[in-house]
C-alpha cells in the first residue's frame, strides 16, 4: 500500500510542477499550451524517473 500512496504522490506533483514548467515554456518558445498533453507526458516521466531509481538503487 505505501508503494501505491508514493505513486500517488509523484503522479500529483508531476501533474502540478509539468503544468507550470509546459505554461512558462509555451510562453518563452511562442507556442501553443496543451494542459493534458504536458501533464501525461510530466506523469509518466515522473513515474518512470522515480521508479527507475527505485530500481536501481535496491541493494539484491
Amino acid at each position: 500500500m505505501k508503494i501505491i500512496e508514493a505513486n500517488l504522490v509523484v503522479i500529483f506533483w508531476a501533474f502540478i510542477f509539468g503544468e507550470v514548467i509546459g505554461y512558462i515554456g509555451s510562453k518563452l518558445e511562442v507556442m501553443t499550451y496543451s494542459p493534458l498533453t504536458i501533464g501525461i507526458v510530466a506523469v509518466i516521466v515522473g513515474l518512470v524517473f522515480t521508479n527507475g531509481l527505485k530500481l536501481l538503487g535496491r541493494a539484491d
